[in-house]
Formats: C-alpha cells, structure tokens, sequence
C-alpha cells in the first residue's frame, strides 16, 4: 500500500497535532484527510505555514490545560452514583465500567468526558470507590464514586418468642382495671360478702341429702309409714247367737 507524507492542520488522536508531519495510507490521506481539511500534502510552499501552525498548537493546548485544570477542581467535589442489580445475598449483576461513569457524569453533572480518560480496577462490590481521571497528560484528578443496589433489602425476621412477649405486653395494658372498680356499693344496713355466699346449684342438678335443709312442718314419709304399721286395726264383734 502507498504511502504519503503530510502536514496536519488539526489535533487528530492517535495520529497527532497541528504541524507534525506524518505518513500516512495514501488513499486516507486522499479520500479522508484532505477533503475534511484535516491536512495538506508536504511540499515547499506548505511548509512555510509550519511556524502558524505550530503557534496555533501552542494556543490549543495552553487553553486545554488551563479548561482540564478547571474541570479536574471540580470534579474532585463531586461523588457519582451508580445504581446496579444485586441479589439477595447483595452481590452485584456484573461489574461498573468506564462508560457507565461517562454516561452517568453526563445525567448528573452536565460533564462530558471521553471514557478513555477513565482509568479504573474493575468495580464488583457496593460502597464507595475513588477512580482516577486522566483529563490531560499534565492534569490528573480521583473521582469518588458510589454504587447503589437498586434491589430493596429483604424484610428482617422475627423471631416467634419475640411475637409472643409483644402479645403478652398488649394483653395486660388492655386487661388491666382499677381494683374496686367493678363492685357496687350495697343498699344501706347490709353488708353482703361475696366470700360468705354459697355459690347455688347449676340448673337440674340436685344438692347432697346431706346439705338438703330439713323442713319441721311436713313429716318424713318413712316415720308416718311406720306409725300405720304400729296402730292395731279394730277388730269387729260377732253377734250372739
């Protein structure tokens, strides 16, 4: 393949700045960079813009330095969130990865910033984690980030005794009367004792002979038997004959 040396007029990355002079493919040159005005070809006349370039480089990357400086300050404050999925056991689905910081500077802070500059260990834990930022080859900075589980914790287990004593514990404070509070006061002159009273048969039961009130106006039934038996009965005359 063809090769052919030019002078770039802008910063193209991975290739170089504003004067540098290159070789490149020469259909690239042809069909990309000199249509965009991203170079010229190197000839005697073109090198004579040399010096104009090199001067508007300079201004370029003073003014780069001086904006990167400002934004590594910056971002140094702040703390990006990242939500992630977990499990229940609280491990992450995957790992955070430099553009989802990218992306997430951009909703959050209105940053934008190219995720190669995002240099960071792969993050695989919650919590809080700092990731250096190499905005410039002379600007470096750490920015603090945070990752969430978006999954809600799971609901904490009780323990059946501890269910129990908090039944317990609204039992007595619903249970609870003042003493006196359920007895009235007597009609006057009496002087009733609840401790005193027989508690009375259920219906259709029949109290013990022995605790059955004797009554001295009806006679027992077995003492008049026995006094009919006793009486001798008269006993009739015959007539003389």
């Amino acid at each position: 393949m063809a090769k052919t040396e030019v002078i770039l007029t802008h910063n193209i990355v991975g290739l170089g700045g504003e004067s540098d002079q290159v070789r490149v493919a020469a259909g690239y040159a042809r069909n990309y960079l000199f249509p965009q005005g991203l170079a010229i070809p190197l000839t005697g006349a073109n090198k004579r813009r040399l010096e104009s370039l090199k001067q508007r480089r300079a201004e370029r990357e003073a003014h780069e330095l001086n904006t990167m400086t400002e934004l590594s300050k910056g971002i140094s404050k702040l703390t990006c969130v990242i939500t992630v999925k977990t499990g229940e056991d609280g491990k992450m689905f995957g790992t955070v990865t430099s553009g989802m910081i990218a992306d997430q500077l951009k909703t959050q802070f209105e940053i934008t910033l190219d995720k190669k500059k995002i240099h960071l260990e792969p993050i695989r834990a919650l919590g809080d984690h700092e990731v250096e930022l190499r905005l410039h080859s002379d600007v470096t900075t750490t920015l603090k980030v945070r990752v969430e589980s978006t999954t809600p914790p799971p609901a904490p287990i009780v323990a059946p005794g501890a269910e129990a004593r908090k039944e317990d514990v609204r039992t007595e404070k619903r249970g609870r009367r003042p003493e006196g509070a359920g007895e009235r006061p007597g009609k006057e002159g009496e002087k009733a004792h609840v401790g005193d009273r027989k508690a009375a048969p259920a219906r259709g039961e029949r109290p013990p002979r022995g605790e059955r009130p004797s009554k001295g106006e009806r006679p027992a039934k077995a003492e008049t038997a026995q006094k009919s038996e006793k009486k001798p009965t008269p006993q009739s005359k015959k007539p003389a004959e």
